[in-house]
């Protein structure tokens, strides 16, 4: 068994928000756990495994 480690980071890399799942989770189940944790930003660097719709609308 793995996990993932997923993360929200300040612009140096410096971690705001953590949330583990199981590997074989869908990354969008991350994504949606720290949505509600993401800062007031201009912009926005993700993974591929979260470009969805309904991501980048939120």
């Amino acid at each position: 068994m793995n996990t993932k480690l997923h993360a929200i980071c300040e612009s140096l890399g410096r971690p705001i928000d953590l949330f583990a799942t199981a590997g074989q989770v869908s990354d969008y189940i991350g994504a949606r756990a720290l949505l509600s944790g993401l800062p007031n930003v201009k912009w926005l660097l993700g993974d591929r495994g979260d470009d969805a719709d309904w991501f980048r609308e939120e």
